[in-house]
């Protein structure tokens, strides 16, 4: 039997990436995944590669920072497969600047996507949450459900030029803290993984910097200069960066039963960096 079978899981920004390749992992251990991206065309994507792998799968589009948003994440787990058992707050994308140059849209863009978004989801669960948790229990049944919240080493250390970004992850890790001891009374293990360099399209080697993404009408830079990409990876103990299912597996880790008794912890990913 699959770790995850009969689980039902919720991954925000898993139309691409690390959060696509979170979703297939915990399809491909037999959790039914709702998956979520800011357009349609990558979300029903990678719903159809969990349903070519054998998994079931569901879409929700739509930005996690829309009015709303959150209650509808929610209730398209719990209305299309008849429950919520995992919650993996990833979505996200870095709009850098130094402090002097960051403008009020830069800061509240990045702080809105990175930490009130995954709140506003959290606070969606909660009440589904406390009602099964009774439910369960005046069952004799201990149940454990499981909230992930992903964090970076820049939320844990700091980096240059990522004061919005830096703030929103080290924010998150409050979250996670406070929700633990919150939620530990239901049976919710709330954990965060911060990651590393793991590679992505955010994160590739890119000569001339020009590649950008669109965010809501947003032109926002990503890459990385191929000389300074080879400048990080040698900080790295392992060597190199973290590919997206590599970064995926140390979400399922925080999934699991074996992690039944985890709570309030985050989980550095990243080839051997500790902040």
């Amino acid at each position: 039997m699959k770790k995850l079978e009969g689980k039902v899981a919720i991954v925000s920004g898993s139309g691409r990436g690390i959060g696509r390749a979170i979703a297939m992992k915990l399809a491909g251990e037999g959790a039914k995944v709702v998956v979520n991206d800011l357009d349609a065309g990558p979300a029903e994507e990678t719903v159809a590669a969990i349903k070519a792998a054998g998994g079931q799968a569901l879409a929700c589009a739509g930005s996690v920072t829309a009015d709303g948003f959150a209650e509808k994440f929610v209730k398209t787990a719990i209305d299309g497969f008849g429950g919520l058992d995992i919650i993996v707050n990833n979505a996200g994308y870095t709009w850098d600047n130094v402090v002097q140059k960051m403008t009020d849209e830069q800061w509240h863009a990045i702080l809105d996507v990175h930490l009130t978004a995954p709140f506003k989801i959290l606070r969606a669960a909660a009440d589904y949450f406390r009602h099964q948790s009774k439910v369960e229990a005046d069952a004799g049944k201990e149940v454990f459900r499981k909230v992930v919240n992903i964090s970076s080493v820049a939320g844990t250390g700091g980096n240059a030029g990522q004061a919005n970004y830096s703030a929103g992850k080290a924010g998150i890790i409050g979250l996670t803290k406070a929700l633990s001891k919150e939620w530990g009374r239901y049976k919710v293990n709330v954990n965060a993984v911060a990651f590393g360099l793991i590679k992505t399209r955010l994160t590739e080697a890119t000569a001339g910097g020009n590649a950008s993404i669109d965010v809501e009408g947003r032109q926002i830079k990503v890459g990385v200069n191929p000389e300074l990409m080879t400048m990080m990876e040698r900080t790295i103990p392992l060597g190199r960066g973290g590919t997206p299912e590599e970064a995926a597996g140390s979400v399922y880790l925080l999934c699991t039963p074996e992690s039944n008794y985890i709570s309030g912890q985050v989980l550095i990913c990243g080839g051997g960096i500790s902040l």
